[in-house]
């Protein structure tokens, strides 16, 4: 249990792939990016907006990524602004991994008050253009978009569910995109969202199972490119930036969902940015 007995918040997918040196920001524009000229609410995505915004609010945070070291530059922010962390290895491939994952959060810092689950992945994006339609794509690409969007967040609510529902209060929030509000064509560029439909289904369906135990959940569409190192140095972004989306206003809206008052419970919200129409 944490020493300052402060509430608990899991940020699964606490870093971005498009910060300065992640995966996509790399293959994107062939090496890493200076992101030093930045505000710290938007170098590591809406996974490090929303743990330094739960940081802020008094939560020990608990970043989850695969390889601790893509963290660490995120919880030394989180220090600098006299907040709290610890990172977590956790690999939503291995149900061995999120089990163990989760044992040292318990050990460590408390059963989890709030689970933002934002987790995403990259494979797909590199595939060439001639490669697009679905009888090209490789079986292992989507194995892994199953991993991250239905068995992940499925074996992660496993986790936390029995003691949010024996404290008769908790939050879950899942970090979707438009992907998963109706089935449509993969284009070149973007990683493979079919499965991204069973996030939507699974908060939908926890919704009505765990209500009334006194738990929230919802399921937030993002509705566009959120702003990043990596986003805002595409021709498209450098363009027209006013359709990037703050990542620290997209924290905000999180926060606003777990501090809800019971009576009023919102269980999906879709945020989309002013210049672009909102995906149906």
């Amino acid at each position: 249990m944490n020493s300052n007995h402060k509430p608990v918040a899991v940020v699964v997918g606490a870093t971005s792939k498009w910060q300065s040196d992640g995966r996509n920001t790399q293959l994107a524009h062939g090496s890493t990016l200076d992101d030093s000229e930045l505000p710290a609410g938007v170098r590591w995505g809406v996974g490090g907006a929303i743990s330094q915004k739960f940081a802020k609010e008094g939560f020990l945070v608990v970043l989850t990524t695969r390889n601790a070291a893509n963290a660490a530059a995120l919880e030394e922010a989180i220090r600098e602004q006299g907040g709290e962390s610890i990172i977590v290895e956790l690999d939503l491939a291995s149900r061995d991994s999120i089990s163990q994952a989760f044992a040292r959060i318990r050990d460590q810092a408390g059963d989890p008050n709030v689970l933002v689950y934002n987790a995403g992945y990259l494979e797909g994006r590199d595939l060439p253009p001639e490669k697009e339609l679905l009888e090209h794509i490789p079986f292992e690409i989507f194995e892994t978009a199953q991993h991250i969007a239905s068995s992940g967040p499925f074996l992660v609510a496993q986790e936390v569910l029995p003691a949010m529902r024996e404290r008769g209060a908790g939050t879950i929030l899942i970090s979707n995109n438009s992907s998963s509000l109706r089935g449509k064509k993969r284009y070149t560029g973007q990683s493979l969202y079919y499965p991204r439909v069973l996030m939507r289904t699974l908060a939908q369906a926890l919704t009505e199972e765990y209500s009334e135990h006194g738990v929230h959940i919802a399921n937030v569409v993002i509705d566009g490119t959120i702003d990043s190192p990596g986003t805002r140095a595409l021709p498209r972004a450098q363009q027209q930036p006013e359709l990037l989306m703050n990542p620290a206003k997209i924290a905000e809206a999180f926060y606003y969902l777990h501090t809800q008052d019971k009576s009023c419970w919102t269980h999906e919200l879709q945020l989309t940015p002013f210049a672009t129409k909102p995906s149906f």
